[in-house]
């Protein structure tokens, strides 16, 4: 007997569970930093006889990643209004059914375009196992892309920009993308009512201004000079979840292939927007939550996106905020 996705990941190793607690982590903090922001010069691309050493750090970028999950017919015959990029690992199969059935669900918000899609690397010790429990998932559901860069905190970066890829070169025509994590609650009608009428050259989310790179070896936040040599960052928008209209989505994914990739993917994201000359926009005051906060439906029917919400809060607190007839002021 074929045995479910669900089942056939609580057969892995008690080890498959740690590693997966390692992986996953929270976004940092807001970092201190300087007033001015500028973006480091490009560097010679790998292959170039005068480049200077990779850091460990520094992801491989460009390189070409093979996709091995993919959905390259997606937009085929629709321009969806709003693709959903949601970050997961491979072993997040409960976060990703908890999406699926939340803010995630494709149809949650009516007259909504909506596409939905997760991303995912290689797990760097059980990819092996993991293969055919994600093929089973992808063919239940249909949402899931995956490229063989291992999947780690430091490979963020990778894991955004191979959105950015599918997005450019399977589903140009969309309106807006939104790079999201799995841990965020997502209010899609809220947002789309920021995103009315459609902008281009636009992003948007918790926006980051006068930040620098953290230089203790001892935060995994740790970007050292070689690999980002400025004290500060230009501003950009916070990792959890942010938004780029469709045209500035594809820019965005052209400058990085001339820029020197660095570890932190959001900051990366507003390198990019700065080499492009593009100004980030600041949301309604407290629309992007970085921080958790208590669930109550009216304040979260006037918030587009709020942080630190796992598998059980989303499934705990989605029904009421769908359903429940509570009037707000």
């Amino acid at each position: 007997m074929k045995l479910p996705p669900s089942c056939r990941l609580l057969l892995l190793p008690l080890a498959a569970a740690l590693a997966l607690l390692a992986l996953h982590s929270q976004r940092p903090p807001p970092a201190p930093g300087g007033t001015t922001a500028a973006a480091p010069a490009p560097t010679p691309r790998p292959g170039n006889a005068t480049a200077p050493p990779r850091h460990p750090l520094q992801p491989p970028y460009p390189y070409p990643y093979r996709f091995l999950l993919n959905h390259p017919d997606k937009c085929r015959e629709r321009a969806p209004f709003l693709v959903l990029l949601v970050v997961t690992s491979p072993a997040d199969l409960a976060a990703r059914d908890a999406v699926r059935r939340t803010w995630g669900n494709e149809s949650a918000v009516p007259g909504l375009s909506v596409l939905r899609l997760f991303l995912l690397g290689r797990h760097p010790v059980f990819h092996a196992e993991l293969r055919p429990v994600l093929r089973e998932e992808d063919e239940l559901h249909g949402d899931l892309l995956q490229q063989d860069f291992l999947d780690t905190y430091n490979n963020l970066t990778l894991k955004t920009l191979m959105g950015l890829e599918w997005v450019s070169r399977f589903c140009p025509n969309a309106t807006y993308v939104m790079k999201a994590d799995h841990d965020v609650f997502l209010n899609l009608e809220f947002l789309a009512r920021l995103l009315r009428p459609p902008r281009t050259d636009f992003a948007t989310g918790y926006v980051y201004r006068g930040t620098g790179p953290l230089r203790n070896r001892a935060y995994k936040w740790f970007v050292p000079r070689e690999v980002y040599p400025n004290d500060t960052y230009p501003p950009y928008c916070g990792g959890p979840g942010y938004v780029l209209s469709g045209d500035l989505a594809l820019r965005v994914f052209g400058a990085a292939q001339t820029l020197p990739l660095i570890n932190m993917e959001d900051a990366f994201v507003g390198i990019c927007l700065h080499a492009l000359g593009v100004a980030v926009t600041d949301p309604p005051p407290g629309a992007f939550s970085m921080y958790r906060l208590g669930y109550d439906k009216c304040r979260f029917s006037r918030l587009a996106m709020v942080h630190h919400y796992g598998p059980q809060d989303l499934l705990q607190v989605w029904p009421h905020f769908r359903d429940a007839p509570v009037e707000c002021r």
